[in-house]
């Protein structure tokens, strides 16, 4: 970080971003206001969280709920929106779903029931997204394409949470291009779905997009982006 302090560096990169952010929305013709950046903290300690968070950030993703719920218990004292980015294991739905505004992995109706159970059970209300599996990876997670209108179906009889989009994961590689087809194709589900009957409101966000790909991800139509290493540094 050479002479700078950590608050001093996190700033710094937090600017970075948020001017590709406003680059990226000009070029796609979109207000900057239609994009919601989600500082992904995970595996990083408490005091980046808090030097974000002074830097004007309020948004956060973890990916495990116990590394997050440590996080949470600790930052209490600052008004921060928590996000639960990974995977969400079922005996981990009743703790998660009291902690957390938003869950981006929904990836079956069994697991939406469970965490709307919770939720009602938390007096929480938080926003959901189906993840959705679009490269057939054996290391990660999301519904099949084809599984999308039962989990629709599902959200309508929801009590407490709320499914409000989809959520895509593509295949790492180093050319943010090679990730366009599978930002493409999220969004097309969403076109498709609502031709199909699922109300727009359960489909007004696109969760796609990291710290090397999200220009492109806000050019094929992503609402919140998901970054970690061009805020945080290298893990």
């Amino acid at each position: 970080m050479g002479s700078l302090s950590l608050q001093e560096t996190i700033a710094a990169n937090l600017a970075d971003v948020r001017n590709r952010l406003a680059r990226a929305t000009a070029r796609a013709g979109r207000p900057l206001t239609s994009i919601r950046l989600v500082a992904i903290s995970k595996t990083h300690p408490v005091d980046c969280v808090r030097a974000a968070f002074a830097a004007g950030q309020t948004v956060f993703g973890e990916n495990r709920v116990q590394e997050a719920l440590e996080k949470i218990s600790v930052t209490s004292d600052i008004p921060i929106e928590w996000h639960l980015v990974g995977h969400l294991q079922s005996n981990k739905v009743r703790k998660a779903a009291g902690a957390f505004a938003c869950v981006h992995s929904i990836d079956g109706a069994d697991l939406l029931r469970r965490v709307d159970d919770a939720a009602a059970e938390a007096d929480s209300t938080p926003e959901l997204f189906v993840q959705v599996d679009l490269a057939g990876e054996p290391t990660k997670h999301g519904a099949e394409a084809d599984a999308l209108l039962s989990i629709f179906d599902t959200a309508g009889s929801c009590r407490a949470a709320t499914v409000t989009g989809l959520m895509v994961l593509p295949p790492f590689t180093p050319d943010p291009e090679d990730a366009r087809p599978y930002f493409r194709r999220l969004r097309e589900l969403r076109e498709e779905l609502a031709g199909r009957g699922v109300p727009g409101a359960m489909l007004q966000e696109l969760s796609m997009g990291m710290s090397h790909d999200f220009e492109v991800a806000i050019e094929e139509g992503a609402t919140l982006v998901r970054v970690g290493t061009a805020i945080f540094g290298a893990r």
